[in-house]
C-alpha cells in the first residue's frame, strides 16, 4: 500500500493505518528534528508532536499529493515554532552521544570529525541548516523543497551549494583549531 493510500484512510476515519504512517516515517522525521535542533530530547518530544498533529490536522492532507511532502511541511512549521519559543537555542547545543561499540568500531578520529560536523552545522544558520537537512540528509528533491520554500528549483541549488561550502569552511577552520 502506498503512503498516499495509507493517508487516505487515516483521513477516512480508519485511525489504525496511523500506525503503520508513524513505523514509515518516524525515523526519518525523528532525524530531522536531531538534525535541526541538534537536541535529542526536543528530537523525542517534536517527533510524538507531529504524529498528534497528523492525527488531529488528517482532513488537511489532500488525497493524492505526497505524504512525505506534507508530513515535512508540518515539520518544517514546527521547528520554526520551536525555535521561536526558544529565543536562546543557539546557546542550548547537547552533543549526540556516541554510542560504546562506536568508539571500537570508529577509533576517536572519527569520533572527533564527527564532534566538528555538529558544531559546523550548529554554527549555521538555522535556515541553511534546515536546507542541508532536507536536502542531504533526508534526500528530498530540490523541487520539493522549492515548493517548502516557495522559490524555484534555480535558486535552492544555489543555496544548497553555497551552504555546503560554508559548511565545508567552518569545519576546516575548527580543524586548525
Amino acid at each position: 500500500m502506498t503512503d498516499e493510500q495509507l493517508m487516505s484512510l487515516v483521513k477516512s476515519g480508519q485511525l489504525d493505518y496511523l500506525n503503520e504512517v508513524f513505523s514509515r516515517f518516524s525515523k526519518r522525521i525523528y532525524n530531522y528534528f536531531l538534525k535541526s535542533t541538534l537536541d535529542k530530547s526536543d528530537s523525542d518530544d517534536l517527533t510524538q508532536e507531529l504524529f498528534i498533529r497528523v492525527m488531529k490536522y488528517r482532513n488537511s492532507y489532500k488525497d493524492g499529493h505526497s505524504v512525505q511532502f506534507w508530513i515535512f511541511q508540518i515539520a518544517r512549521n514546527m521547528v520554526k515554532d520551536h525555535f521561536r519559543k526558544m529565543k536562546v537555542h543557539k546557546d542550548k547545543f547537547n552533543p549526540v552521544e556516541v554510542m560504546p561499540e562506536m568508539v571500537e568500531e570508529t577509533g576517536n578520529g572519527e569520533i572527533e570529525r564527527e564532534r566538528r560536523l555538529h558544531l559546523a552545522m550548529k554554527s549555521l544558520p538555522d535556515d541553511k541548516r534546515e536546507l542541508l537537512v532536507l536536502s542531504k540528509f533526508e534526500g528530498m528533491k530540490y523541487e520539493q523543497i522549492a515548493n517548502m520554500r516557495k522559490t524555484s528549483v534555480s535558486n535552492i541549488k544555489v543555496q544548497v551549494h553555497r551552504t555546503i561550502k560554508e559548511l565545508r569552511d567552518i569545519y576546516f577552520e575548527l580543524n586548525e583549531e
